[in-house]
């Protein structure tokens, strides 16, 4: 499939004065089609099942490219699966992706995408690291989202343990940063580790943790 032709098949899907409310909602300044959420992943579900691999990553390019909003969404949603062989084309892409976020829902879906690339090859944490000093907040918080499932592990092992304990320690440096956007991603990883941790969550709460904002140390301790 051309991006051409992906494209208008997404443009088929607009419904008539949606794209004005998502526009405002999302606070987006770049063109909004105006796709319901069950109709994207409707299309994108049916290109993950008939597009080879390569052209898969091809096509996900093309679409973030166009800095469409639900074609940036519809290009992370191709990538986000468990399995994808051979990987690593589709994780450079979306490593890509990280410096160029600029919104929450577009970052989301793309660090879910991330989520099953870190999942495939926790090794490349090392380069998610490097996310954690950016000047953007967007990839500095994708560091945090792309790393949610560790925290969700009821008996990790070992290398799941250790990449748990490391993304703790960038929750610590970014305890100072003052962002609202990074205390609350800082919030949510905690407080999902505190179903599967609680005592983790307790010590890091009673230690680095004091420095949140309140409204983040609350929601960190909202299960708790």
């Amino acid at each position: 499939m051309t991006p051409d032709a992906a494209l208008t098949a997404l443009r088929a899907l607009a419904e008539p004065g949606r794209a004005e409310g998502m526009a405002a909602y999302h606070k987006q300044s770049r063109e909004v089609i105006g796709i319901s959420n069950p109709a994207l992943n409707a299309i994108t579900t049916d290109w993950r099942r008939t597009l080879p691999v390569p052209e898969r990553v091809s096509l996900a390019g093309a679409l973030w490219e166009t800095d469409i909003f639900e074609a940036r969404i519809a290009a992370a949603k191709l990538l986000t699966q468990a399995r994808i062989r051979p990987d690593a084309e589709a994780w450079q892409l979306i490593a890509t992706w990280a410096h160029d976020l600029d919104s929450w829902a577009i970052a989301d879906h793309a660090m879910m995408a991330a989520q099953k690339r870190l999942a495939a090859d926790p090794a490349r944490l090392d380069e998610v690291e490097g996310w954690t000093t950016s000047e953007n907040l967007w990839t500095r918080r994708a560091a945090l989202v792309a790393t949610l499932p560790f925290a969700k592990k009821n008996h990790p092992n070992a290398t799941e343990a250790e990449v748990r304990a490391r993304v703790l320690g960038w929750a610590e440096g970014y305890v100072s940063d003052k962002e609202w956007f990074i205390q609350k991603a800082v919030a949510w990883w905690l407080r999902d580790l505190s179903k599967h941790d609680a005592e983790a969550t307790r010590a890091f709460l009673d230690g680095p943790g004091k420095g949140l904002k309140p409204f983040a140390r609350r929601e960190a301790a909202k299960h708790l």
